[in-house]
């Protein structure tokens, strides 16, 4: 559906991936996303407007700052680009202006999520949050489901997950689902809708496990329970397969 509003959305998409990668960088720190000025990591300058050019400035510097030399991380733009073709896919998918506007947010929170969680290992509560109102809002805008079965499915998915961590950890002994993976399911819940959460948290769960086993096979060591993955990228990932399929 090539409209107005999806030329301008792709036009605008890898400025919208820059500031992810603002939320993936500091809503972990507790930082301000929106008041505090652009500043190098690496000797704390401020970033001129030249080199805040979305995925252009990154390669005219080589990925280095300009003040310092210091490395600027790869994610930045990865997540422009994946911005950018989040809203290219949604040009060729949304059936409607309102259904490419909130599809492309939701796959944007997802996107900005899951480098979260691979970066930190932590799902902010402001994204998880959007995200479930974004799920919401999908599912009034989509005349085949209604407002209160998305809810329905939001609070099942989190109060099964809650319980899946609650055994884990009475089981072993330590925690295997963090509280972020609970609230993230939810908001993938509300967007997804109940028929299709569970294949998003099995195509999660495969993807997470030939994750594991491919870093085992190059690490020439064996698979361990107590190896950290951040599965709510995967989560994520999964996800996002799904709700773009089912469309």
């Amino acid at each position: 559906m090539i409209t107005l509003t999806g030329i301008i959305l792709l036009l605008v998409s890898p400025a919208v991936g820059s500031f992810l990668g603002v939320l993936v960088d500091r809503l972990p720190r507790g930082q301000d996303v929106v008041r505090q000025p652009s500043a190098c990591r690496g000797c704390g300058a401020k970033i001129p407007a030249r080199d805040l050019v979305p995925l252009l400035s990154y390669f005219l510097l080589r990925g280095r700052a300009r003040c310092c030399g210091a490395k600027i991380p790869a994610r930045l733009p990865l997540l422009e680009a994946g911005a950018f073709l989040v809203a290219l896919l949604m040009l060729l998918l949304a059936q409607s202006d309102l259904q490419l506007l909130l599809g492309a947010l939701f796959l944007w929170l997802l996107l900005a999520l899951g480098a979260t969680d691979a970066t930190v290992m932590r799902l902010p509560d402001p994204l998880t949050a959007l995200l479930l109102a974004t799920g919401l809002a999908l599912a009034w805008e989509d005349p085949s489901r209604s407002l209160t079965a998305a809810c329905l499915a939001a609070l099942g998915a989190a109060a099964v997950f809650w319980g899946i961590r609650i055994a884990y950890f009475h089981l072993r002994g330590r925690e295997g689902l963090g509280f972020g993976d609970v609230k993230l399911i939810g908001g993938i819940a509300a967007g997804l809708g109940a028929a299709q959460t569970p294949l998003a948290v099995l195509v999660a769960a495969l993807l997470a496990l030939g994750f594991a086993a491919a870093q085992a096979l190059w690490r020439q060591s064996p698979l361990s329970a107590t190896t950290p993955l951040p599965f709510g990228s995967f989560l994520c990932l999964g996800a996002a397969l799904v709700w773009c399929i089912s469309l």
